[in-house]
Parts: structure tokens; C-alpha cells; sequence
């Protein structure tokens, strides 16, 4: 299944590559990455999406451990 994943992290060196490294960890593959800087300039707004067979909740309760991550919000892609 596929998911469309929103986050907010800190712009902090290596928040991306932990991002991606929990979710493939977790089972995921992601197939799209796409972010933006927000206008405060402290923060990331990445859309992520991911595929797998696993079941969306464990990878948002994991990326929601991060310390770089801000907000998590994860939901099936249509």
C-alpha cells in the first residue's frame, strides 16, 4: 500500500537521511521526496511517498520519536 506522508522537521544537518532511514527500517520504500524550506527559515516541510506492506502506524509512532521531526501526518495515498 501506498502512503503520503507530511512532516515538519528542524533544519538540522541529517534530519533527511534519519527520515528516510526509519522509514526503510520500518519496511517502506519511498518512491518521492519533495520539500520546501518554511518562511521562518528554522523549519522543513517535506512530503514523503512511501510503499509498503506494513501498516502505516508504526512508521508514524517511529518518525514521530525523532528529534528533528516537528509533526508527522500519514495517510493513504488514493
Amino acid at each position: 500500500m501506498r502512503y503520503q506522508l507530511d512532516l515538519t522537521l528542524r533544519r538540522a544537518e541529517g534530519a533527511l537521511s534519519r527520515v528516510l532511514g526509519t522509514a526503510e527500517r520500518r519496511g517502506f520504500t519511498p518512491l518521492s521526496v519533495d520539500g520546501e524550506a518554511q518562511p521562518d527559515g528554522d523549519r522543513w516541510h517535506l512530503r514523503m511517498t512511501v510503499e509498503g506492506d506494513r501498516s502505516d502506524d508504526s512508521l508514524q509512532q517511529q518518525l514521530a520519536k525523532l528529534y528533528d521531526c516537528l509533526a508527522v501526518q500519514v495517510q493513504p495515498c488514493p
